[in-house]
C-alpha cells in the first residue's frame, strides 16, 4: 500500500514537482516530539498510510494537539478511531470534525477519492454488528477504498446472505464480521474467490465468552483464505482490507 514515494517519484518525472521539493518531502523530520505524544510523519512514506489517532485513553486536549501537529505538517485526512461522542464534543470546537457516535470515529478532513484495485465488502452476521463493521468501513474508506455494506445477512436467514452473490462474488476483499458462534466467515470463505478478513464480535449470550467463541471458530475455518483479526477490531480489519486493495504485482510495478 505504499504509494506515497511512488507519487513523489512519479511527480518529479512528469515534471509536476520540483526535485528539491521532492527532497524536502522525504527529508521532513520523522517525527515530532509535543511532549505527551511523538507524532510520526513518515509513517505514510513507509507505509503508504498517515498514523492513526487512537482516541481511547487520551484527553481531548491530547488529541487536540496530535491533529494540529498532523495538520501543520500537511496531512489532509486524520482518522480517530474509538473516540467518546464527550471527547468529539470537545475536539470538534477546534477542528472541523466529522463523528460518527455508533463506531465511534472520527474523521478530520475529506477522505480521498478511492484508488484501490477493487471493491471492499463489509458484511455482517446482524444489526448489533454494525458499529465494529462501521468502523472497518469507515477506516477503508478513510484510506481510499470504495465499501459495499452488507448488513444483516447471518447464517441464521442464508438466504439474505445469498441475495447478493453478485457484490460478494466481485469483491476484490471482504471483511465478514460475526458474534455468536462466528459461522459467516466460513460462509463466505466458501463462497468467495478473494481474501477473507474474518472480525470476530462480543456480540452473544454468554457462552459466548465476550467474542472468544467467534475468534475460536473463525480461527478454526475449514475455508482457504480466511484470516482473522481481534475480537471486535473494526479498524484492523479495515486498514488490512485497504492495503490488499492497494496491491501491485511487485514492487516495481
Amino acid at each position: 500500500m505504499n504509494s506515497e514515494i511512488r507519487r513523489i517519484l512519479e511527480a518529479v518525472r512528469d515534471g509536476s514537482l520540483p526535485v528539491e521539493d521532492a527532497l524536502l518531502k522525504i527529508k521532513t523530520e520523522p517525527f515530532a516530539d509535543i511532549g505527551y505524544a511523538k507524532v510520526d510523519l513518515h509513517r505514510k512514506i513507509r507505509q503508504g498510510v498517515a498514523e492513526v489517532i487512537y482516541g481511547a485513553g487520551k484527553t481531548p486536549e491530547q488529541i487536540i494537539g496530535i491533529a494540529r501537529t498532523m495538520l501543520e505538517k500537511g496531512q489532509d485526512t486524520i482518522l480517530i478511531t474509538r473516540l467518546s461522542a464527550s471527547a468529539a464534543e470537545e475536539v470538534s470546537k477546534v477542528h472541523t470534525l466529522r463523528y460518527e457516535a455508533a463506531a465511534r470515529v472520527g474523521i478530520i478532513g475529506n477522505p480521498p477519492a478511492p484508488d484501490g484495485l477493487g471493491r471492499i465488502v463489509v458484511a455482517t452476521g446482524g444489526t448489533s454488528d454494525i458499529p465494529v463493521a462501521e468502523e472497518a468501513a469507515l477506516t477503508a474508506e478513510v484510506f481510499g477504498n470504495e465499501v459495499t455494506r452488507l448488513y444483516d445477512v447471518g447464517v441464521a436467514g442464508l438466504h439474505r446472505l445469498l441475495a447478493h452473490m453478485e457484490e460478494i462474488m466481485s469483491a476484490s476483499v471482504i471483511i465478514a464480521i460475526a458474534g455468536m458462534e462466528g459461522a459467516l466467515a466460513s460462509v463466505i470463505g466458501g463462497l468467495a474467490d478473494c481474501p477473507v478478513i474474518a472480525v470476530p464480535t462480543s456480540v452473544g449470550y454468554g457462552a459466548s465468552f465476550g467474542g472468544v467463541s467467534a475468534l475460536l471458530s473463525m480461527l478454526n475455518s475449514c475455508a482457504s483464505g480466511v484470516s482473522v483479526v481481534n475480537i471486535d477490531n473494526g479498524f484492523g480489519a479495515g486498514y488490512l482490507a485497504g492495503m490488499i486493495n492497494h496491491m501491485t504485482m511487485g514492487k516495481g510495478n
